[in-house]
């Protein structure tokens, strides 16, 4: 008698407060905090040895506007009967080229691209769009694969 294969369904919760919190942080707190965040970490981005800082600020700046988690990506691999789940992240492309990317053109395409997300991101109808533009800045400044 054989086992019908296993299925592996991984739902994550993205964690954070209920709508209505979220909708009055964002109207009273998340649409000035993002933009000081979005400054400074540009700022940070500018002198290299703060870009590692301001990547991770960058990377939170949904969860500053929105108090909302990110969504993350498992990979699942079954052994010996046990299902055991790891975070996948996509390769990279090589740093050098990243480094040349930023140089000549993130450090500039970024800033355009982040003042347009946030203001994007202003209206209420809008937001969605302008936290999708947010989610992408690490791939327009330095090509990072998400």
């Amino acid at each position: 008698m054989s086992q019908p294969p296993n299925q592996v369904i991984v739902v994550t919760d993205r964690g954070g407060p209920g709508w209505l919190v979220r909708v009055v942080w964002y109207l009273l707190v998340g649409w000035w905090l993002s933009g000081l965040a979005i400054i400074v970490g540009w700022f940070l981005a500018l002198t290299i040895i703060g870009l590692p800082l301001a990547f991770m600020l960058f990377n939170r700046i949904p969860a500053i506007m929105t108090l909302r988690g990110r969504t993350l990506t498992y990979e699942a691999s079954v052994r010996d009967g046990v299902t055991y789940l790891r975070g996948r992240n996509p390769d990279q492309r090589p740093l050098v080229l990243r480094a040349i990317w930023f140089l000549l053109v993130g450090w500039w395409l970024g800033a355009i691209w982040m003042a347009a997300s946030w203001f994007i991101s202003l209206p209420i109808v809008t937001l969605p769009i302008g936290i999708w533009m947010m989610n992408r800045i690490g791939g327009v400044m330095t090509l990072l694969r998400y």
